[in-house]
């Protein structure tokens, strides 16, 4: 289980998140809050507060590509 917290802080961050998620066979899913979406819907995304960091949650090892991919996306 990879766990991080994300920022997405523009539209084409947003793109480009979803595009490398869509990419992996595992699930991708973002906590804002109570609302949990599909990291791998745009519609769900826009859905959620994007002012503040998020919590995200895919279904793979911390040693995937998939962290190497996400890394400009990841906040502390």
């Amino acid at each position: 289980m990879l766990e991080k917290n994300i920022r997405l802080g523009s539209i084409e961050q947003v793109k480009s998140f979803v595009n490398i998620a869509m990419s992996k066979e595992f699930e991708v899913d973002l906590y804002s809050g109570k609302y949990i979406v599909n990291g791998k819907s745009i519609m769900g995304i826009f859905s959620i507060d994007l002012t503040k960091p998020i919590k995200m949650v895919a279904s793979c090892d911390e040693n995937d590509v998939f962290a190497t991919e996400i890394e400009g996306f990841v906040c502390e």
